[in-house]
């Protein structure tokens, strides 16, 4: 299990939580962690839940996004890749997981964080705009340009306890042939691509060795490093689907 542990690249996160992550067959190395908790100590933090609507009925406030907005998003954050930080057209976004899906998609014109709420962090925030502006989900195939969210990346509330809500944000950027999503997403580093599997929920590696699931979170004390998949708390949809994405 142990060697199975370290062929895993760490992926952890800046802002959102921050380990530097080291490559593809490396030792995990965790001595670099910094939890930045900004939310008050000991609160747990739950994941807000939206108003249900009939089934098939649209976002209560649907976007009015340009056409092709979706492409856009996507390749904007293809040329940030390996980058150190958010900087768009001149414009330097916060260096954290947040920053990069509000640069991307102010770019097709969404402020991502006008229904924040009092207390929320940043993933949050986003999460409740996707409730009124788009569908959120955890079933089914996302689509490229679509965020995904996670949880309990990392101990935002310093209580020594796995009640943190909404911690992490990324953007998806394809979907592979099995299913493993690729996401763009902020961490210590940089701008990074990592995968997820939800097939595989509790595995790293598939039975012929590819990676399918990047790890999230760190260990702690005897509970092993958690990966993407299981940290996962739902994709959003906000923007038009166009045809020659859906399959992406």
């Amino acid at each position: 299990m142990r060697q199975l542990w370290t062929a895993v690249a760490v992926l952890a996160l800046t802002g959102c939580a921050t380990t530097a992550p080291v490559p593809l067959g490396g030792r995990l190395d965790f001595e670099s962690s910094v939890a930045h908790s900004w939310g008050r100590r000991g609160a747990d933090r739950d994941i807000p839940q939206g108003t249900p609507r009939p089934a098939g009925a649209g976002p209560a406030e649907p976007l009015d996004a340009p056409a092709g907005a979706r492409g856009t998003v996507i390749t904007v954050a293809q040329k940030l890749v390996g980058q150190r930080r958010t900087v768009i057209r001149g414009h330097a976004w916060g260096d954290d997981c947040t920053g990069l899906v509000r640069g991307v998609y102010a770019q097709v014109g969404v402020d991502l964080m006008t229904s924040a709420a009092k207390g929320d962090n940043g993933v949050t925030a986003i999460w409740r705009y996707a409730l009124s502006h788009g569908r959120v989900y955890e079933g089914g195939r996302p689509v490229a340009g679509d965020l995904v969210f996670f949880r309990d990346t990392y101990d935002l509330n310093r209580d020594g306890l796995t009640n943190d809500g909404l911690t992490h944000i990324g953007l998806v950027e394809t979907i592979e042939d099995d299913g493993t999503v690729l996401v763009i997403h902020r961490v210590a580093r940089g701008i990074v691509r990592y995968r997820m599997n939800l097939t595989f929920k509790d595995q790293p590696r598939s039975g012929d060795g590819r990676v399918v699931n990047d790890a999230l979170r760190p260990p702690k004390g005897k509970e092993p490093p958690r990966l993407a998949s299981q940290l996962f708390a739902g994709y959003a949809t906000l923007l038009p689907i166009e045809s020659r994405l859906a399959s992406r």
